[in-house]
């Protein structure tokens, strides 16, 4: 195992390297020119524009301009376009905002689909079945910035308090419980609006799974051996069929950075998804291309601890 984990890292640092090449020239190919270098500012000489140009290193070539932004991005000092401050520590700031709603909402997601898949297919073709499947097309169709503006107006008339942001606006001096309880509320909205269409996708797949195995001659003969209901269900037939579950495990990871831009949009949430959209916006390439660097590193670390996990929920399979 440890030989099959040592070959497969090595062989995700070469990928890595080629996805950040790739990148790089993508980013620096399309159409448009970083903010700080504006030929249409009217208070912009052409002596200033070079001197932005060699400053940022935007007169080298391609390839130089890649060994620049590798060398700065692993010393920590990659700078933004937009206002020159450390790439790293923007991103980190971000990121621990992110974090909180990303594991919420996920944590949501898991705890209910899971649930209600399961008890959707051992009910199969009854009223919770039925009602449950039409509830969760209705929340597949539904987009989530509308449904999310709907939470926001119904809140907002009906209880009067403030969901927008990390925090109400005038509590700064309140005491620390308070500013808990008030970070945990601005908290709560935008990660259960992120996760509605999650646990309607996650729970149909959790009943087509739990569906085709429990229709297995393994899953009758366990009964035939007076096996409890709780028994079959959970150990026999969920064990089996977590395998499809543990490689979307793996891809939730990259979800730290795009998963919730939208939410984060409309919710005010300063976390990586929306430092991403206006970082496109103002064509700050080092705050593009190191989001998509630490992208590619969280797909590929979460590829790798599906395959891990893999072996771990069937032992037919081998390293």
């Amino acid at each position: 195992m440890t030989a099959f984990i040592l070959r497969n890292i090595g062989q995700r640092i070469v990928l890595l390297l080629f996805i950040s090449i790739i990148s790089h020239a993508i980013v620096h190919l399309a159409p448009g020119e970083p903010s700080l270098v504006d030929p249409a500012n009217p208070r912009m000489k052409p002596e200033d524009i070079a001197r932005i140009r060699a400053a940022f290193h935007l007169d080298e070539p391609l390839h130089t301009q890649y060994l620049y932004w590798m060398r700065d991005l692993f010393s920590g000092d990659l700078r933004s376009f937009k206002d020159s401050q450390p790439v790293l520590r923007k991103i980190w700031e971000r990121f621990l905002n992110s974090l909180a709603l990303f594991l919420i909402s996920s944590l949501i997601t898991w705890c209910v689909a899971f649930p209600v898949g399961i008890q959707a297919a051992l009910q199969r073709g009854s009223l919770y079945d039925r009602s449950g499947t039409v509830l969760a097309y209705s929340m597949i169709s539904i987009p989530g910035f509308f449904l999310s503006y709907i939470c926001i107006i119904f809140i907002v008339k009906t209880f009067n308090v403030p969901v927008i942001g990390m925090r109400t606006f005038g509590l700064e001096g309140a005491g620390i419980l308070f500013r808990s309880m008030d970070r945990v509320w601005h908290l709560t909205i935008p990660a259960l609006m992120s996760a509605v269409a999650g646990v309607a996708v996650l729970s149909r797949y959790v009943r087509s799974q739990m569906l085709e195995v429990l229709d297995q001659d393994y899953i009758r003969t366990a009964r035939a051996k007076g096996l409890s209901q709780d028994v079959v269900v959970y150990r026999h037939a969920l064990r089996n069929a977590l395998l499809p579950f543990i490689t979307m495990f793996g891809l939730l990871i990259p979800g730290l950075i795009g998963g919730s831009v939208i939410f984060e949009t409309i919710f005010a949430w300063p976390g990586m998804g929306r430092l991403g959209y206006e970082a496109i916006l103002s064509r700050d390439f080092p705050v593009i291309l190191t989001l998509n660097f630490i992208s590619a590193v969280l797909v590929l670390i979460g590829t790798l601890i599906s395959d891990v996990l893999y072996a771990a929920a069937d032992p037919r399979i081998k390293f």
